[in-house]
């Protein structure tokens, strides 16, 4: 062994079915040494993760959960392409740990079966023995080893038994010889694959035995169409092979099924001992849990409480404030100390700001990961998806869509994260971008600011219903029929496929692993500054230059002279301990610096380009001031709030509680005229226009990050854009028609 070789850590890969412990095990095996990323080209995340034992370094590779090693899309295709050594950036595996639920085992053997074709030096971890147990199923694992010809080893990992015995083993897993290459196939099969080798290898052509099997045994045709092997005529020679077996009572693909399920009752015969118990604990809670009924009450219970304490003022709205005061103090502490510049301007306006507008997301994000590892873990998140798959299932998605576009009104960023539970490529690509179409809290602020001050507070039902509230119920109801719309329409075009039959194990119910949950929120939290935080932080810095330069102080020339007395005047005050002059020259002082900040805005780059988009958006009823918060809000919604206050020379720290801010909006008039800018069809034409328009950079980059292209994230930031066009624009007509409100025409 060389040197280079002595040194590199030992690679395992880790693989199971879904629901089997795989993560627990891959977090009480490698702890806090983790790390995560995407495997190029394809929306599958790899996680990574180390220990050491004596002088032994092993590095676990967590392959994505499956039911089998049958590539039929490129995310499938990456497990068989990481134990082939078929990647480039990733190491070929030494090894293989399988990791089967000792109840199930008639099923999770079929994957064990493949896995043992490979002939990589395999371990098998046999876990929930204690879950087994309440089933009334104890495994004979001494005889399972015999009968598969490798170890396996008892481990209940939600509490670490077993845990330290599999790590030993892993340790020693260069001295375990490779499993006996036994085809469950029969004869026929085999002979069809020595010969289609023997084609390929007539055409100078080297591929693995297993990617032969895959290539007969795939009639969808995507792996010949990925792996393009043997030239044009080979696919001839695949269907002559495949006529023959269905000939000789083998047909393709039945015939993997029948032999492998075949091998699994040889196998397992005389290992599993079954005693009659009473009916399963988790069958007698599901008759609850997922009855039409009762089911669906508990279920908006528990999604109602998940929601609420994401969005509420007393749970993550408290560390929010936090993180919010935090930096408003830093960014303080550094502007008092800095002298007035650009300079300083960039440090504070930009990266305080960005930074903090970056963090401010996390509470909402560890809080909402927390409660799906819980649910995730204890068992119930299938039965949430399955008792919302007949309703999604009219759009074309799956029950599993339902949790990331509930957490999407909180926050789309979690909620496009947590769309990693949906195993279906095209589904999750189709949850993912209708995501930022739920009204978020970022929303909020504009809501609030324009229904209270253009909406007539018109009460219904004794008091009971009002007009505002309404229309703020109204807005949610926006992105919900636009996101149903736009589903349906990507899955019968771009994301054009049948909707899979919903198949999901029903997992039994168990108590959460603190370390696994914890482990997960910090994961998903640091994931997110990580990746996320480094595209909105870019788009803060670039969106203060637009509103900072050029930065022409000429222009307010005569507000800076006058400030620079109230200042003088400001110091003999103070020195003099005049209350009533201290307090009218700061009010001076405060009004000098918004008139000097809403004039330096309005002659700004972004100040100009909302006057040359003014053409643009006057059909929506937008003035160019409406245009340029609202091109200022593209990397974060809320930012409108603060840059209409800038403009309207309130100064950039109003928020949707301001009374002046309402007052300035009610009163605005168009240039050269005495027109209102702001009415009720105004109001409403830019609250949907918000409602639909992608105005998160956060949430794009998670797109992409999620996705690994730039691709989805440009066409959800297009799309949602001319959405959000064509709503306002058809509102603002409809409800200018409606109201009698003349159609701007300045």
């Amino acid at each position: 062994m060389s040197l280079e070789q002595q040194t590199q850590p030992i690679a395992v890969a880790l693989i199971g079915n879904p629901n089997t412990g795989k993560s627990t095990l891959f977090n009480a095996l490698s702890g806090v040494r983790q790390r995560t990323g995407n495997y190029p080209g394809v929306t599958v995340e790899k996680k990574h993760g180390t220990f050491r034992i004596g002088e032994k370094s092993i590095e676990l590779i967590d392959l994505p959960g499956s039911y089998s090693l049958a590539p039929r899309s490129p995310d499938e295709m990456v497990a068989v392409d990481v134990l082939l050594g078929r990647l480039p950036a990733e190491r070929k595996p030494q090894a293989v740990l399988v990791i089967l639920d000792a109840g199930n085992l008639e099923r999770n053997l079929y994957i064990l079966s493949q896995v043992l074709e490979l002939r990589l030096p395999t371990l098998v971890a046999l876990n929930m023995v204690d879950v087994a147990a309440d089933k009334g199923v104890t495994v004979d694992a001494p005889l399972l080893a015999q009968r598969l010809g490798v170890p396996v080893i008892e481990t209940r990992a939600n509490h670490g038994a077993g845990v330290q015995q599999l790590r030993e083993a892993l340790a020693n897993i260069e001295n375990v010889p490779p499993p006996e290459s036994v085809s469950p196939f029969p004869p026929q099969f085999r002979e069809e694959i020595a010969g289609l080798q023997g084609q390929l290898v007539a055409r100078d052509v080297s591929a693995p035995r297993y990617l032969v099997e895959r290539l007969l045994l795939d009639t969808s045709g995507y792996l010949e169409k990925e792996l393009k092997l043997g030239g044009d005529d080979f696919h001839q020679l695949i269907q002559e092979a495949r006529g023959r077996l269905k000939e000789s009572g083998a047909p393709v693909p039945a015939v993997e099924a029948m032999s492998r399920y075949g091998w699994v009752r040889e196998t397992l015969d005389g290992v599993i001992e079954r005693k009659p118990v009473a009916p399963p604990v988790s069958d007698r809670i599901d008759r609850v849990m997922t009855h039409p009924v009762s089911g669906t009450i508990i279920f908006a219970i528990l999604m109602l409480t998940v929601f609420m304490t994401v969005f509420s003022d007393y749970v993550a709205g408290i560390p929010m404030g936090w993180i919010e005061g935090l930096f408003e103090t830093l960014g303080g502490i550094v502007g008092d100390n800095m002298a007035e510049g650009p300079f300083r301007s960039l440090i504070v306006d930009g990266v305080i700001a960005g930074v903090g507008g970056v963090l401010v997301f996390l509470p909402q994000i560890c809080i909402l990961f927390f409660f799906i590892a819980i649910l995730e873990d204890c068992g119930y998140m299938a039965r949430a998806a399955y008792l919302m798959d007949r309703l999604f299932s009219n759009i074309g998605l799956s029950g599993k869509s339902f949790i990331p576009l509930l957490s999407s009104f909180a926050c789309a960023i979690p909620g496009v994260m947590a769309t990693r539970v949906i195993e279906n490529r095209r589904d999750r690509l189709a949850t993912m971008l209708i995501a930022p179409l739920m009204s978020c809290s970022a929303r909020i602020p504009v809501y609030v600011v324009m229904i209270a001050a253009f909406v007539p507070n018109i009460k219904f039902a004794g008091g009971l219903i009002n007009a505002r509230g309404l229309t703020f119920a109204g807005m949610y109801l926006v992105g919900i029929v636009a996101a149903v719309m736009v589903a349906f329409i990507l899955k019968k075009t771009l994301l054009r496929g049948a909707t899979p039959p919903f198949v999901m194990e029903l997992p039994s119910y168990k108590w959460p692993s603190l370390s696994t949950v914890g482990l997960r929120v910090a994961e998903k939290g640091w994931s997110f500054v990580r990746r996320a935080g480094t595209l909105i932080f870019a788009s803060s810095v670039l969106v203060w230059a637009a509103a900072y330069y050029p930065h022409n102080t000429e222009i307010v020339a005569p507000w800076t002279s006058r400030l620079a007395e109230v200042e003088t005047e400001l110091e003999t005050a103070t020195s003099a301990k005049d209350e009533d002059r201290i307090a009218a020259l700061e009010a001076e002082q405060s009004d000098l610096e918004h008139h000097i900040s809403g004039a330096l805005l309005r002659d700004s780059y972004l100040g100009r380009a909302g006057q040359w988009i003014e053409p643009v958006v006057r059909p929506l009823g937008w003035d160019w001031r409406i245009g340029c918060a609202t091109l200022a809000s593209f990397p974060a919604r809320e930012v409108i709030i603060g840059t209409l206050g800038v403009i309207y020379d309130l100064g950039g720290d109003e928020d949707e509680e301001s009374i002046p801010l309402r007052e300035k909006l009610q009163a605005a008039t168009w240039d050269g005229t005495d027109i209102p800018v702001f009415n009720l069809p105004v109001a409403l034409s830019v609250m949907v226009f918000f409602a639909l328009c992608a105005q998160c950079a956060a949430t794009l980059a998670v797109i992409k990050r999620e996705t690994n292209t730039w691709r989805w994230p440009i066409f959800t930031f297009v799309y949602m854009t001319l959405l959000a066009y064509v709503g306002a624009f058809a509102i603002y007509r409809i409800a200018a028609f409606f109201t009698t409100t003349p159609i701007v025409s300045v």
